[in-house]
């Protein structure tokens, strides 16, 4: 499950606004707004899901660890450090 702050933040990172985010990933905006809100509201595991699967189509990763959570964007035409593309 993606959390509000890591929905924003890759939003952010690829330029996309609440608008489009929610065309791409099917959902409703109301659905969208209320997964980005401040104050955590509830939406459907499904609505995650579809925006989730959204975003890392893009090429948003998320992360998490016992310190928090994050996210970055990884270009998949770009060569790794072993020389294989990411």
């Amino acid at each position: 499950m993606i959390t509000a702050r890591q929905a924003r933040a890759a939003r952010a990172l690829l330029g996309w606004t609440q608008e489009m985010l929610a065309e791409k990933a099917l959902v409703s905006l109301t659905a969208l707004k209320r997964l980005e809100s401040v104050n955590g509201l509830k939406v459907h595991e499904s609505t995650c899901d579809q925006i989730r699967r959204a975003l890392e189509a893009a090429g948003i990763v998320f992360l998490s660890s016992d310190r928090g959570e994050g996210v970055m964007i990884v270009d998949a035409a770009r060569p790794s450090k072993s020389g294989a593309l990411a």
